[in-house]
């Protein structure tokens, strides 16, 4: 799974980042007729306004793909430390960050973002925002679980009868073995941040047109979908793609941390 995901993941990336110089089209151009049908001139057809499909695609990964690395990286930064301070201190301050962070699992994720969306305006950064709001209490729990684990080894007895500081313990003995799982947790946040961006997109809070985006385009196109205009379903199948490879990867991980094979 790790393979394939890496395979998945690298070719999307890849496509994105070098869209500027295969894309055959300015992507908010018309440059054909429109709802023409897949052919040599257009690969995956023409959308309502004669834009090609294709290269509309390329370029909508970078927002996807961007924003989906900002989310997580943003939610990581915040939730991460929190919750390994959270662990290792314990008592009144582990109990009112874990209150803070469950009150936040009471909302469902995608209605939170949305409104967190909409009240900062449709733009990649909010967006990302958005969406890491929505992932700190994941990294968090992680983290914090793992600290509560970690420091109860014998190691870690030993630093704290040796007198050694909190913050040297901290980074020095349990920080180095919560990075296997926070890999892992973060590469399958990716996967569904990715999800998360393409629903925010597909009602209007990521980008406005015409930038392409996966999301905003399948939300443009879906009354002429259904229609018969099928090769509009393209935004959707990378949005699929991207997902399953960071999943893939995120899951081939697990499977590398659970048998040691780091």
């Amino acid at each position: 799974m790790l393979r394939v995901g890496v395979l998945i993941t690298a070719a999307v990336v890849a496509l994105s980042i070098a869209a500027p110089l295969i894309a055959p089209y300015d992507p908010t151009k018309s440059v054909g007729e429109p709802l023409a049908p897949p052919s040599a001139a257009h690969l995956f057809g023409t959308d309502n306004l004669g834009r090609d499909v294709f290269s509309r695609v390329l370029y909508g990964g970078q927002v996807i793909i961007g924003v989906s690395l900002l989310a997580t990286a943003l939610s990581a930064a915040v939730g991460f430390p929190l919750g390994l301070f959270s662990g290792y201190m314990g008592g009144r301050v582990d109990r009112g960050l874990s209150m803070v962070m469950d009150s936040m699992y009471a909302f469902p994720s995608l209605i939170l973002a949305i409104a967190i969306a909409s009240v900062l305006g449709p733009s990649p950064l909010n967006a990302a925002v958005a969406i890491a709001v929505v992932y700190v209490p994941t990294y968090f729990r992680m983290a914090r679980n793992e600290t509560m684990v970690v420091k109860s080894s014998l190691f870690v007895e030993a630093a704290v009868s040796l007198g050694m500081p909190r913050w040297k313990i901290l980074f020095r003995h349990i920080l180095p073995n919560l990075v296997p799982s926070f890999v892992v947790v973060a590469t399958i946040n990716i996967a569904d941040a990715a999800l998360t961006e393409s629903a925010l997109a597909f009602f209007g809070y990521t980008v406005t047109p015409p930038t392409p985006d996966w999301g905003l385009d399948l939300s443009s196109a879906r009354s002429y979908i259904v229609n018969g205009a099928w090769w509009l379903l393209a935004p959707g199948f990378f949005i699929i793609l991207t997902a399953l490879g960071f999943s893939l990867m995120g899951e081939g991980l697990g499977e590398r941390v659970g048998k040691k094979e780091w």
